[in-house]
């Protein structure tokens, strides 16, 4: 069987499509294919299929920390915002891997609990956010994750407990072994809905006070070097405003990238990679990407 062939089960499957009609940054190059499954039984399908023919297969969210070479991706991209549902039983809130964070951390606060406040801004997917221990405001997903179901490349089932996770800043064991997050469970304490909403509702209220929403970007660019503040070291360096093309170092928040017209993947890049060497000359400081950089260049 090959990839189009599974437009038969109803599976949504496109060719040739510009990843950056997906991006939070409105950059990137094609997919070769491209497909949304509804549901886990679709997901089986694609993986098999993949596996079957040895075609590339890179699964992403909702693409809002995530940069994408303006080669895009060969074989198959799959995104999973269809798969989204969101159920709450007891204290436990269950998300499915395409289901944006923000959404969840809503159904848990009009449900009365407590625990997901610090995620009521961040814009990526559950599925995401469990790949990369996504944080903001003092919290992580590490700190309300039970369970973790997933989708071996091999196509097996597993669940994982939050230890097995292996959670750290930014990274989970889902980064490493190439599993498919397929949902998340996430422990929660009850609280006072109207508390917890107007906590959430702060915390958007600051990240629109501090962030260029403005404008398209990939969110937070860079992790923060323990002992140090990215912003404050790219402003000292002079670097705060730079431009490359259409992307600019924003003048709102140095730590943001934010495109300001026309800017390609490239641009990101290259301003990226300028901001790392200066950091690097000026304090002798690495600075890691928190942004997931994937594809292949224009001329490979």
């Amino acid at each position: 069987m090959q990839l189009l062939d599974l437009r038969n089960d109803g599976i949504d499957i496109q060719e040739k499509v510009p990843l950056s009609k997906y991006t939070f940054t409105k950059t990137g190059g094609p997919a070769e294919f491209l497909a949304f499954p509804k549901n886990i039984d679709q997901l089986e399908k694609l993986v098999q299929v993949t596996r079957e023919n040895n075609i590339p297969l890179t699964v992403i969210g909702n693409a809002s920390n995530l940069i994408i070479r303006d080669g895009g991706i060969d074989g198959l991209v799959v995104i999973l915002t269809k798969m989204n549902q969101i159920t709450v039983n007891g204290t436990e809130v269950t998300a499915e891997a395409g289901a944006r964070i923000i959404d969840t951390a809503f159904t848990a606060a009009k449900a009365g609990l407590s625990g997901m406040e610090f995620a009521a801004g961040i814009p990526g997917s559950v599925g995401g956010g469990v790949f990369m221990n996504a944080g903001a405001y003092g919290g992580e997903t590490q700190e309300v994750v039970k369970t973790v179901n997933v989708m071996t490349k091999d196509g097996e089932f597993k669940t994982y407990s939050n230890e097995e996770m292996e959670f750290s800043y930014r990274h989970s064991l889902v980064q490493e072994n190439g599993d498919i997050v397929l949902s998340a469970t996430f422990e929660l304490k009850k609280g006072e809905k109207d508390q917890i909403l107007d906590e959430m509702n702060y915390l958007n209220a600051l990240r629109r006070y501090k962030q260029p929403l403005e404008y398209p970007s990939c969110g937070s660019v860079f992790k923060r070097p323990k002992g140090h503040f990215v912003g404050p070291m790219i402003i000292k360096a002079g670097l705060q405003g730079k431009q490359i093309g259409g992307a600019q170092d924003s003048t709102k928040h140095a730590g943001f990238i934010v495109n300001k017209g026309g800017a390609t993947a490239t641009d990101y890049l290259d301003l990226i990679h300028l901001i790392q060497k200066v950091i690097k000359e000026k304090y002798d400081i690495d600075l890691h990407t928190e942004v997931r950089i994937i594809g292949k260049s224009e001329n490979d």
